[in-house]
């Protein structure tokens, strides 16, 4: 039987013993990073600068490393070129995401497209994953060539899926599910499957980490959007109620329509019709949040994602790195950021 994780239970430590595992190594990493975005080009120089030394906590860079590091890989530099590349794929889809969404901020400071204005965060953003490309190529394994190239085309069409759906109120779960599992869980999936393809492990190996990373990706994102309506921005590091402003239908807000009277439905349609939303609306939509208690829905569904992510490493032995993986599924619902 599988085993089950309680969600009401304090932080723990296990992003800081995920990066305590993995040493030097992600250091490592933002080096790789900034040796290959290195340019004569003046203005790729400060935007590729300004974007990566934003923050982040380059989960999926970590989980790369990690993932090689539970299947034996200790020599080379593989891992680190990979783990590189992961991080170029999603910080290329966020400076994509921030024109398209025109957003404002992201961890807590300008986006990019805020200081330099859509058409140059677009060319950068392309600039990121050209250098990706080149990266991947330089790796030498078609497997993974052909892994993170998948990976790249079905966030894409996550991301134009979205934009079909967007305002949308009576979207179904379902396709809300497609949208993330194509936006986010996807290179979660590539991120770990790398581990397994430079250490060539079996192709049940290679599927159980797939498997962590996909369910470990969907309960991150259904808490990112959770944490959207009931977070604040101080320790959100985004302005707090951005879906809705933008007028992405996200899991709050499907949950919310079903259990909501015909009244209310009505209100949702009409508010998610509108081209700008207030802040007064925000709250309403806020209040009748609360009222259906959609946010602990939203947690429920996650938390079933977590433990079948937490369960796909069973086929792995007991080992430190297994053990610190585990606990960082219970971790994505955990976080407050």
């Amino acid at each position: 039987m599988g085993s089950v994780i309680p969600l009401k239970k304090e932080i723990d430590n296990s992003y800081l013993e995920l990066k305590n595992l993995v040493g030097d190594r992600l250091n490592d990493v933002n080096q790789q990073i900034k040796y290959n975005l290195a340019s004569e080009i003046n203005l790729i120089h400060k935007m590729t600068n300004y974007h990566l030394k934003s923050g982040g906590k380059r989960i999926r860079a970590l989980l790369t490393l990690a993932s090689a590091k539970l299947c034996g890989y200790n020599e080379g530099n593989r891992d680190i070129n990979l783990a590189a590349c992961v991080e170029l794929i999603h910080n290329a889809t966020l400076l994509h995401d921030d024109v398209i969404d025109n957003s404002e901020l992201r961890r807590g400071i300008k986006t990019s497209n805020k200081v330099w204005g859509n058409q140059s965060s677009v060319l950068i953003g392309d600039y990121l994953f050209s250098r990706c490309f080149e990266m991947m190529v330089s790796d030498g394994s078609l497997e993974i060539l052909k892994l993170l190239s998948s990976t790249s085309s079905t966030i894409a069409q996550g991301e134009v899926l979205q934009l079909e759906y967007k305002g949308a109120v009576d979207i179904l779960e379902e396709i809300y599910f497609n949208i993330i599992n194509s936006k986010t869980a996807t290179l979660f999936a590539a991120a770990t499957k790398v581990g397994a393809c430079i250490t060539n492990k079996s192709k049940k190996e290679k599927d159980a980490l797939e498997s962590y990373g996909r369910n470990l990706g969907l309960a991150f994102q259904i808490a990112d959007d959770a944490l959207d309506y009931y977070s604040t921005k101080t320790i959100f590091g985004k302005e707090i109620g951005k879906d809705f402003f933008e007028g992405k239908v996200t899991l709050p807000i499907i949950l919310l329509f079903h259990k909501a009277n015909a009244a209310e439905k009505k209100f949702l349609e009409e508010i998610f019709k509108k081209k700008i939303r207030s802040k007064t609306e925000f709250e309403e939509i806020q209040n009748l949040i609360k009222k259906y208690d959609s946010i602990n829905s939203c947690f429920k569904r996650a938390e079933h994602f977590v433990n079948i992510s937490y369960n796909a490493l069973n086929i792995f032995k007991q080992s430190r790195e297994k053990i610190i993986l585990q606990k960082l599924t219970s971790y994505s619902l955990e976080r407050s950021f």
